[in-house]
């Protein structure tokens, strides 16, 4: 069973995703993070994470980099949104995630277009929302646990930028599958939202 995850940044599908493959003991990736280690290796060797071929030339990385907590910092996040919008990028990552997604038994993937482009036969899609203010406030508190001192103005402006960047690019823009069901999470605890994706899911298996 291949489970896809979309939503924009801070949505909660990260979350939602994790707790769906603990429940049906599937593996978990994160796609969100090849992307983060492409921005970190651009970071790393002072390439230019707007120019496609710095982009592409880093995308060779070691699988060990996944680990790295440098990948769940704020910078690295606003590289990794740059970076994902080159289509070279996105090709050069593209079978990863599909032998990934396609393994035996199946899998849960979160990212941005899983169900358009990485697993379009996914047995089950999600789409994870939140408004961008409810995801600000969430992301502000994460970074605030690491010690950042940014703001939540800057937090908020950086949540829209964004959403900007993965809906507007050419490649695989940031787009609900047409046969994804939605998730709001805006108002709902993480047990709720977990519980209402479990049951998403199982309405998808029974079709």
């Amino acid at each position: 069973m291949i489970i896809a995850v979309d939503g924009p940044a801070a949505s909660g599908k990260g979350t939602i995703a994790k707790a769906l493959a603990r429940h049906y003991k599937l593996p978990h990736l994160d796609t969100g993070l090849l992307y983060r280690a492409v921005a970190a290796t651009v970071h790393r060797l002072e390439l230019d994470p707007a120019r496609e071929a710095d982009a592409v030339a880093a995308c060779d990385f070691d699988e060990l980099a996944l680990a790295d907590p440098v990948l769940r910092t704020d910078e690295i996040g606003q590289l990794a949104s740059i970076v994902s919008a080159h289509p070279l990028v996105r090709a050069s990552l593209l079978r990863r995630q599909q032998r990934f997604a396609h393994q035996p038994g199946g899998a849960v993937l979160d990212g941005r277009d899983i169900g358009t482009v990485i697993a379009p036969d996914a047995n089950a899609k999600l789409f994870v929302k939140a408004t961008p203010t409810v995801r600000a406030r969430r992301r502000h508190a994460e970074l605030q646990a690491h010690g950042s001192t940014l703001s939540f103005d800057k937090v908020l402006a950086d949540i829209r930028a964004r959403d900007a960047r993965d809906s507007g690019r050419s490649a695989a823009p940031l787009v609900q599958a047409t046969d994804a069901a939605t998730l709001d999470t805006s108002f709902l605890s993480i047990d709720e939202a977990v519980s209402q994706a479990i049951a998403l899911v199982e309405a998808a298996r029974a079709r």
